[in-house]
């Protein structure tokens, strides 16, 4: 970027293809610091062309070394740390720290350091006192108008580990900032489609109207669209900016294997031929679209169209106290089965109902949190994970089920008194042993005559307990039969005005204006039922602008109550897409 006369024509072809507004100039990575010639040079160029610009620090010592980071054991380290703050500090209004701000050291240092601690606690103590020792104090020292944003990266489960801290870090930097990508989910990660949705709103949660945007990359990318779908995963969201990386990144060119089979029979949200038209440069010439750059360009425009008739998102919370381990990522698994979910940092009084993970058993007074929900007539719904954890640390004064360490291989099922249903695959799940008459099977999974709980209710005083069994293989979830599927959901969101009725790999996004997008993550087309809440009774497409009209049908409710009478929407998915839809009374 030294050289303006290079620069002008990388830039040129990325903002032809891309309205961009802002650019994070990056000081520093991987002991690399950039000289203050090239970055005034740089930071002038893109401040002559309007573009807002800010300071990026990537704290790695070596990248391509299991991504070695900084050791804040080591006084050079930190003496390091400090001088490329300050350096940054005084050339801009705004940095950010890119996902590097943790500590995967175990030097001797280190080692000498932590003591008897665990390397968690040791590291997550380590890292706030660097965030103000060695980033905030100094960055604000040199200049006292610095916004100082950290970027939290996509695998929040494991944060702690590394040193990240959710609950002392949000609170002392002026801005946080969400990694959305998830990439291939069968790459190294595993990180499902949802988790570009629902990690936003975690942080969001975190630091309230703080958390800047969302930063995808094309990694992982087999094909376009599924780059695009992690860009509007992040903006239905509500992110409000996203980042993408990086420059070089946006130079990549387009390849005739971008394109995905299924564009040559379907129309898709993503377009692959919509997007290869040509447009206009800065001298009104209509040229090709020539890098990825316009595929983020194309699929902004698309999204432009509706993002702002959606409400707030809204969801199922669910319970995550800080530092917590045990069935990792599980709220985007159920995302992934259309169950809108919302992670949350503190328990969620006064919701008609509460999901909670194994990750509750941190909280040392989950069980006396529950007896106070149920008391008040709301409900829970625990995991075969969290009944596994606390059923022997007072969650039997509740309900006396035992989770037992025999399997079971099932892929037969039935809902209450409804007719049996077939997985496509067998899965094991954990054998869950009660009481009869004292708690009750509300769906079932059975081998033969034989049957186990997958979802089980037991009554504490106003309230209700259910559990939830999750397959050893968590994606197996994704398996199990559509009516077996609408039952989970008919018990965690009660209060939601639309249900999804649909096999795995789809999702619902509900927003608290009555709209809701239906996507599909999967490769062919399918239809699917969007069952309406009550008082609904028909719904208009935000993109087509056409009027959906549905059938009435009569949900069993038991013996002895009336059925539930409720309007119907037919939906066809085409692979990777989705509908947007406002529902109208």
């Amino acid at each position: 970027m030294g050289d303006i006369n290079s620069l002008e024509l990388t830039w040129n072809e990325i903002s032809q293809q891309l309205k961009v507004d802002k650019i994070y100039l990056e000081t520093h990575r991987d002991l690399l610091v950039v000289d203050e010639a090239t970055l005034m040079k740089a930071k002038a160029f893109f401040e002559s062309c309007g573009i807002e610009t800010a300071g990026g620090i990537t704290l790695t010592v070596d990248e391509s070394n299991n991504f070695q980071t900084f050791c804040y054991s080591n006084p050079e380290h930190r003496k390091k740390i400090k001088e490329i703050v300050e350096f940054t500090a005084r050339h801009f209004n705004e940095l950010i720290l890119d996902d590097f701000f943790f500590t995967n050291c175990k030097c001797d240092l280190c080692v000498k350091a932590k003591g008897t601690k665990s390397w968690t606690d040791f590291r997550l103590d380590l890292m706030t006192k660097a965030a103000k020792e060695l980033i905030i104090d100094p960055a604000k020292a040199v200049n006292p108008n610095i916004k100082v944003v950290v970027k939290y990266p996509n695998w929040y489960d494991h944060f702690q580990g590394c040193g990240f801290n959710l609950e002392t870090e949000p609170k002392m930097f002026d801005g946080i900032y969400t990694g959305t990508e998830t990439r291939d989910p069968s790459s190294n990660q595993h990180l499902q489609p949802y988790l570009g949705y629902e990690v936003f709103r975690y942080f969001n949660n975190l630091k309230p109207g703080k958390n800047g945007g969302g930063w995808v990359d094309p990694g992982g990318m087999y094909f376009m669209d599924r780059y695009a779908e992690q860009l509007w995963l992040t903006l239905f969201a509500k992110a409000p900016e996203i980042t993408l990386f990086d420059y070089r990144q946006l130079q990549r060119p387009i390849q005739k294997t971008d394109r995905a089979d299924w564009q040559n029979h379907e129309t898709t949200s993503f377009n692959y031929d919509e997007m290869m038209k040509p447009i206009a440069d800065k001298n009104g010439k209509m040229v090709l679209p020539t890098t990825i750059a316009r595929a983020a360009g194309y699929t902004f425009e698309t999204i432009d169209k509706f993002l702002g008739q959606l409400g707030n998102p809204v969801g199922v919370k669910t319970y995550k106290p800080f530092h917590s381990v045990g069935e990792d990522f599980l709220p985007n698994y159920m995302g992934m089965i259309g169950v809108p979910m919302d992670i949350v940092p503190e328990f969620p009084e006064n919701e008609p109902i509460v999901f909670l993970t194994e990750q509750a058993k941190f909280d040392a007074d989950i069980v006396s949190k529950i007896k106070k929900q149920l008391i008040s007539g709301k409900d829970i719904m625990v995991t075969s994970g969290f009944l596994k954890a606390m059923q022997d640390k007072g969650l039997s004064d509740i309900v006396e089920l035992r989770m037992t360490d025999t399997k079971a291989s099932v892929k037969e099922f039935a809902a209450g008194w409804g007719p049996h249903s077939f997985s496509d695959r067998e899965m094991i799940i954990p054998q869950i042993k009660y009481i009869t008459n004292d708690s009750w099977e509300i769906v079932s999974a059975f081998n033969g005559t034989n049957g186990w709980p997958i979802l089980h209710r037991g009554d504490y005083s106003k309230g209700k307990f259910y559990v939830l069994t999750i397959p050893d293989n968590v994606i197996d979830l994704y398996h199990m039969p559509v009516d077996i599927l609408s039952k989970i959901k008919e018990i965690l969101t009660p209060a939601m005005p639309a249900l999804l009725e649909a096999p795995g790999y789809t999702s619902l996004f509900v927003y608290d204006n009555n709209t809701v997008i239906v996507e599909s993550f999967t490769s062919d087309s399918r239809q699917v039922k969007l069952r309406l809440g009550e008082g609904f009774t028909k719904a208009k497409d935000l993109i087509s602008g056409k009027e959906i009209t549905g059938e009435k049908k009569e949900y069993f409710q038991g013996w002895r109550k009336p059925s539930l009478v409720r309007t119907v929407l037919n939906l066809e998915l085409k692979p990777h897409s989705y509908v947007v839809l406002q529902l109208e009374k």
